[in-house]
């Protein structure tokens, strides 16, 4: 499927994937296998931002992925996060929805909310936000219409 039917269908919290269609190039091309991994990964969906305009220029709607976490000792240094235009040539797939019952915890209200961890059950979400302190999260169940796959799912869009 396209970046733009992510962007419509899938629900915060799904893992995505996403390829070119390449082939893998072997281990010891180490430059072509970091650019070819660069277009041929995964990720959770965190976020989803609608078309904006600034000034002149027209920003198109895209999604973001969450890719990873580095650090160590249970302290996070780096997050990697990549964000698709829904207009990128890339073929992305629902991997994963988030059950049925686990909570969503968004760093704000809003349509512009930022999926910050996702958690297994609202007691789990709430100890989450003691020991992290996001002042103005938000909390939100996944219902049986977030974790439906759509008639879609997993196809490549034209």
């Amino acid at each position: 499927m396209s970046a733009q039917l992510i962007f419509d269908r899938a629900p915060l919290g799904a893992l995505i994937r996403y390829a070119d269609g390449s082939p893998r190039p072997p281990e010891r091309h180490r430059k072509k296998l970091a650019a070819w991994e660069n277009r041929n990964s995964g990720g959770r969906l965190i976020a989803k931002r609608a078309q904006a305009v600034v000034g002149s220029t027209t920003l198109p709607a895209s999604i973001t992925l969450h890719k990873g976490d580095f650090g160590s000792g249970g302290v996070i240094v780096l997050r990697v996060h990549q964000t698709f235009s829904v207009n990128n040539d890339l073929t992305f797939t629902v991997v994963e929805r988030p059950a049925i019952g686990s909570v969503l915890v968004l760093d704000r209200a809003g349509e512009d909310a930022e999926l910050i961890h996702l958690a297994e059950s609202r007691d789990a979400a709430q100890a989450w936000l003691k020991s992290h302190g996001y002042p103005h999260a938000v909390l939100r169940e996944v219902t049986a219409d977030d974790a439906a796959p759509g008639d879609d799912e997993g196809r490549a869009a034209a």
